[in-house]
């Protein structure tokens, strides 16, 4: 069986996608740790419990949402517990299940370094798309997610604290 062959604006079209997720992320980050001290990853964790039912979600789900391994999760996860932003709750219908939930800190931190998120989305990206190119990647993203990716199903954020992205 033979490679696909892509066209070369194909190939540019992917390899431009890679490039600026990597930079956005990067500089997302970035902001992130000089004004918080809070890597990308531990910030999108909190999104995800802050956007949960009760402020929880089971260890497995919370891993699918954050497209990490759940091994990188359970350190990760250790890490927030340690500082007080989130804690762990057995579940009551499976003696091995888990919960991450976050804390009255960990919703305070979160909230705190929004703002610096979200001025980091507008700046590094939708400042630089017209109205229709937002509504365009928006739709470009959805169609690359698919219906059988669990990310392509999340609600739409909670109102509680302006977290998207």
């Amino acid at each position: 069986m033979s490679a696909p062959r892509l066209s070369e604006q194909q190939l540019t079209a992917w390899r431009r996608f890679l490039q600026a997720h990597a930079v956005l992320t990067r500089r997302l980050e970035a902001d992130l740790l000089a004004e918080h001290q809070l890597p990308l990853a531990s910030y999108d964790v909190l999104v995800q419990l802050v956007e949960a039912p009760a402020l929880r979600l089971r260890m497995t789900e919370l891993a699918q949402r954050v497209l990490i391994s759940r091994s990188g999760l359970t350190r990760l996860v250790d890490r927030l517990e340690r500082e007080g932003l989130v804690r762990r709750e057995a579940c009551d219908d499976d003696a091995r299940g888990l919960f991450a939930v976050l804390t009255e800190d960990g919703y305070d931190r979160l909230r705190t370094a929004s703002s610096t998120h979200l001025r980091g989305v507008q700046s590094y990206a939708i400042d630089r798309l017209t109205d229709a190119q937002v509504a365009a990647l928006a739709e470009i993203c959805a169609a690359m997610l698919g219906t059988d990716s669990p990310v392509a199903e999340l609600r739409p954020p909670a109102a509680r604290v302006p977290v998207e992205g």
